[in-house]
């Protein structure tokens, strides 16, 4: 029985290695070559000269840092992304993702070996006397013990072409799981980001209504001394209650990022104590990194993901193609059997067989065909969609470009509104002093400054942000 058994064992293992050997069904995965574009904005753009007094530019064929949120030099922003990196439960979902399709993959290539059992019976059988013949037998119980062994023939490369669509499938999900990661760090410092500056705007907005009421009271008195029309209180009070209105919006998008980035880190509401700070806390990265068109494609995880996809769409086709050839299995068996069980370890109670099948599909109403044409249709949509993928990645690269470069000019504009209304503070200040203006128009000019510094303090925030958002679009550093 052990040679038997050990025969046809090798039997299997050499019919797997000649089948490795095979020429496999189907067409083989060729990576996508990158698109034939060197830059990912038609017209060059202010940010890709060369750096002067500080300005924020990018350094074209610079990579991304792995940590690249540590570029904004903010303790307060690496404990955030910490934290989101820690807690987040769809990283959680997304890891055990992963696990599965790995599992699934191993799985399927288990299949490729030869599958061996034990298996072990015992029962009671009476057989017909026309099966025997003239010759009859009362009655017997049996019983039987021994292994199995079974092995598809994958002459056709069909098994390994299911393997290779499971390990791209796996492939897809790491993918998933580092476009996650990103997702996640990104969200978790915008949300930082937007918090810190709507917390300088808050400030900027109270200041402003300070600024509001004493204007008021500065007014109610001169009115009370009658040299002031009652016109001018109700200016006064008109003007407050507009500026009062700035106030509740500002104060709902603050609860509505600290909530988010709590929600990011896995912590509820309540409970997140996350730390606060503004974006004097904060130093804006004046070098930023800018991949070349070629380099975003093989480094961005949706691209990546968007590959993977397609690989094992391309493997499926192979898989139904081998659907299309006979299918070869070789079974083999041996044991003990007999029908005493005390007789059952005996040398004379050693059974064995051998069989080899083939099934060849002839009719099928054209299912296993359509299923091919099926197959191919899907790689041929999973093409698409990768150079779909690719084309949108290009296109926010773009965006977020311009809108550095927009922002840029944005918040240099609003730089020379705050500077002139500054001026005009002390100009009325020193007019004042000379006795030339009232007291109130010294009040008017620090309020338009007050107005002019939240515009600016606003086109800071969104810099920021703005210069998250071209990390993300570059697909971050490679987090591991």
């Amino acid at each position: 029985m052990t040679k038997t058994l050990l025969c046809w064992k090798t039997l299997a293992l050499a019919g797997a290695a000649l089948a490795a050997g095979c020429t496999m069904v189907g067409p083989d995965f060729q990576r996508p070559a990158p698109m034939a574009v060197d830059r990912y904005t038609a017209q060059p753009l202010a940010l890709e000269s060369a750096a002067t007094s500080g300005d924020q530019h990018v350094a074209p064929g610079r990579p991304v840092e792995t940590e690249w949120w540590k570029s904004f030099h903010s303790e307060a922003c690496d404990a955030i992304v910490q934290r989101a990196l820690a807690g987040n439960r769809t990283l959680v979902a997304a890891a055990a993702s992963l696990a599965q399709a790995e599992e699934l993959a191993n799985a399927q290539a288990g299949t490729l070996a030869p599958q061996v059992g034990l298996g072990a019976s015992v029962g009671r059988q009476k057989l017909g006397a026309a099966s025997l013949g003239d010759f009859s037998l009362p009655p017997f119980t049996y019983f039987s013990v021994g292994p199995t062994v079974s092995y598809v023939f994958d002459y056709t490369g069909a098994g390994r072409r299911s393997v290779e669509a499971q390990q791209a499938l796996a492939e897809y999900r790491r993918h998933q799981v580092e476009g996650a990661r990103l997702a996640v760090v990104g969200n978790a410092l915008t949300q930082a980001l937007r918090a810190a500056s709507l917390r300088t705007q808050i400030q900027t907005v109270e200041e402003l209504l300070g600024r509001d009421r004493e204007n008021l009271r500065l007014v109610q008195v001169a009115f009370d001394a009658g040299s002031v029309a009652r016109l001018d209180i109700v200016s006064a009070q008109a003007q407050l209650a507009a500026d009062q209105t700035l106030l509740p919006p500002l104060r709902q998008q603050l609860s509505l990022a600290q909530h988010a980035l709590a929600i990011l880190t896995g912590s509820a509401p309540a409970q997140a104590a996350l730390p606060e700070f503004d974006l004097g806390q904060v130093r804006l990265p004046t070098t930023l990194p800018l991949d070349v068109p070629s380099e975003l494609a093989r480094r961005r995880p949706d691209i990546l993901a968007a590959e993977a996809q397609l690989h094992a769409s391309t493997a499926a086709v192979g898989v139904a193609e081998g659907n299309l050839y006979p299918r070869i299995n070789i079974t083999a068996s041996a044991g003990l059997q007999s029908g005493q069980f005390q007789n059952l370890f005996e040398s004379q109670s050693s059974v064995f067989g051998l069989a080899a099948g083939l099934t060849a599909p002839l009719f099928d109403g054209g299912t296993l065909r359509a299923e091919r044409r099926a197959a191919m249709d899907a790689m041929h949509a999973d093409a698409a969609n990768y150079e779909q993928t690719v084309l949108q990645a290009f296109g926010q690269v773009a965006d977020t470009l311009q809108a550095l470069e927009h922002g840029g000019e944005e918040l240099q504009a609003r730089s020379r509104a705050q500077d002139a209304a500054r001026d005009d503070v002390e100009l009325t200040r020193r007019s004042y002093q000379e006795g030339n203006v009232g007291v109130l128009q010294v009040l008017d000019a620090e309020r338009r400054y007050q107005q002019a510094r939240l515009g600016y303090v606003q086109a800071q925030g969104q810099r920021y942000i703005d210069t998250v958002q071209l990390y993300l679009a570059l697909g971050g550093g490679v987090l591991g």
